[in-house]
This record gives C-alpha cells, sequence and structure tokens, in this order.
C-alpha cells in the first residue's frame, strides 16, 4: 500500500532530516558549513555539489513542512520545543554555560521539527480522516 504509514515510517523521515540537518552544521567541525568557512578551503565543484544536494534537502524538507503544519504548526511545534529546553534547564538537566551540549539539542529538536513536518499530513489523515488536497489521486 503506497499510503502506509507507520513509527519506521516517521524514524526515516526523521533520519532523513537529522542527516540534512548535522550535515549541514554541527558542533564537531565536521560540517558543510564549518568545511566552507575553514580559511583553507578553496571554492570547487565538490563544494558546490553539495551545497546544490544540501539546498535542495532544505527546499523539500522546508515546503513539505511548511504545507503540512503551517505558520502556526510550525511556531507552535517550536515553541513547544523552547519549552521543553526551558523545562530541561530548569531541571538541571542542561545548562547555558554548556553552548555545545545546547546546540546539540537544538538541532536534534530542529531535525525533529523537520521530521514531523514530513510526516504531518500522514498523522493527521490517521488522526481526523481528512486529507490534504495535494494526497487526492485521480
Amino acid at each position: 500500500m503506497a499510503n502506509r504509514f507507520d513509527f519506521g515510517s516517521f524514524l526515516l523521515r526523521w533520519l532523513f532530516a537529522a542527516v540534512l540537518v548535522f550535515g549541514t552544521y554541527n558542533p564537531t567541525g565536521y560540517g558543510y558549513i564549518n568545511w566552507v568557512m575553514a580559511p583553507t578551503t578553496q571554492f570547487g565543484p565538490l563544494i558546490a555539489i553539495l551545497g546544490l544536494v544540501l539546498l535542495i534537502g532544505w527546499i523539500i524538507y522546508l515546503r513539505a513542512t511548511f504545507m503540512s503544519m503551517g505558520w502556526l504548526g510550525i511556531v507552535l511545534g517550536g515553541a513547544l520545543f523552547g519549552c521543553i529546553v526551558w523545562f530541561f534547564i530548569d531541571l538541571g538537566w542542561l545548562t547555558l554555560d554548556s553552548p555545545g551540549v545546547l546546540t546539540w539539542v537544538v538541532l536534534v529538536l530542529v531535525s525533529l521539527l523537520l521530521g514531523v513536518g514530513m510526516s504531518w499530513s500522514h498523522v493527521r489523515k490517521r488522526l481526523t480522516g481528512q486529507i490534504d488536497v495535494d494526497d487526492v489521486e485521480d
């Protein structure tokens, strides 16, 4: 069945979102932005190709997220994740004195938001029975 959606489907979407987010930037220094900004890096075809692949991935994920969740859903999801970070700081699980750890948490949450955005139409269809116009087949 082409429209089958389960937890594994969500995990796969989230995995691709995580690869996109962490491939673009991460605190280890092994991300695209770190590579391009390094003083020894010279612009060439490999940098251009990888940059375009990442840009295409971001456009696909952001467009799908905006189309399925809308501005309100994205703002609410961002607010929810922001409050989760605040809650973790309040519990003492995170500290603002450790920007590396906070960066990792924020990157994971961005990838989760993108993964949820890619999956939201399926989740809404399961919960409400409503489908998006884009999902209607001839």
